[in-house]
């Protein structure tokens, strides 16, 4: 059985997220989601807990893929899942040189771990999660953004907290 693991903050899980997953979910018999906090990322709204619960609910139909939270090494995740492959989307340039050097660091690690960089679909090269927290913060539509099924929980879980999570 072929496994990957598909990694990041998701704060929150963006529909851009949600096509990678996917487009990996059709290439691997397994699917991990790493939902690992990334403490050098300022202003995260949500906890850990509730991204993870973000992202279960985002990958609820999809039958391979499960989600978990790591706060370890990635290449440790993987080797602990016996996982052959990390699936990254990138959007530019940029995306891909700091995936390209995660993608060394992380096969140093992990000997045989490979990386998969999936070029972001057309319709999402321009989201990202902190897009997805301005329009969060000023009340504004989410539809064309986050997962349809996640906008009840993000609704509830940002009148919980006032607005955001000022906290992570």
């Amino acid at each position: 059985m072929k496994t990957a693991i598909c990694s990041g903050s998701f704060d929150p899980v963006t529909l851009g997220h949600l096509d990678v997953i996917r487009r990996a979910a059709g290439c691997f018999d397994r699917v991990w989601v790493c939902v690992s906090p990334n403490a050098e990322k300022k202003n995260q709204m949500f906890t850990p807990e509730q991204k993870l619960q973000l992202v279960r609910a985002a990958v609820q139909d999809l039958p391979n893929v499960e989600a978990e939270l790591w706060p370890g090494l990635l290449a440790d995740y993987a080797r602990e899942h016996g996982a052959c492959a990390i699936v990254r989307g990138v959007r530019s340039v940029t995306d891909f040189d700091n995936e390209y050097q995660m993608a060394l660091i992380n096969r140093g690690l992990c000997p045989g771990l490979e990386t998969m960089l999936l070029p972001a679909s057309a319709p999402y090269q321009h989201f990202s999660s902190s897009m997805a927290r301005e329009m969060i913060r000023y009340g504004q539509p989410l539809e064309k953004y986050l997962p349809a099924s996640i906008l009840p929980l993000v609704e509830e879980m940002t009148k919980k907290e006032g607005g955001f999570n000022h906290g992570q």
